[in-house]
This record gives C-alpha cells, structure tokens and sequence, in this order.
C-alpha cells in the first residue's frame, strides 16, 4: 500500500457519464439479487447479513470503477 493508493481510494472521484451508467448496472443487479434472498429466507439476523453484504459488494464494485480508470 502506498501513498498513492491512499490517496486515489480517499478523494472524491466525479462520475463519467460512461460510469453512471455502469454503477445503474450494477445496482440494478444487486437489488434483483437481494430481492431474491428476501423472497426465498426467513426474516432473521442471517437474512440482514446478507443483504448487508450484497450493499458492501455494490460499493466494492463502484470503487473498483471509480479508482481503477484513467
């Protein structure tokens, strides 16, 4: 870890148009998916868990385009 990565994943990156419509992709697909696991488990701490990981895994996507593109 440097302190360029520090410094790329810790300021604010403005969208590309091309960008906003990628992060749409992928929100889009995380909410079908945590559709889908509140439809088919039971209402427990485990279900919450698992939504809470599907929203962790939409931003680990989004920073992945924010920080990663010239």
């Amino acid at each position: 870890m440097t302190q360029k990565d520090l410094d790329n994943w810790f300021q604010y990156h403005a969208p590309t148009p091309g960008q906003v419509e990628r992060y749409n992709i992928i929100r889009e697909a995380a909410k079908q998916f945590a559709e889908i696991v509140v439809e088919n488990t039971p209402s427990c701490p485990d279900q919450t868990v698992a939504v809470r990981k599907i929203r962790e895994a939409v931003m680990s996507a989004n920073l992945t385009v924010a920080c990663n593109e010239d």
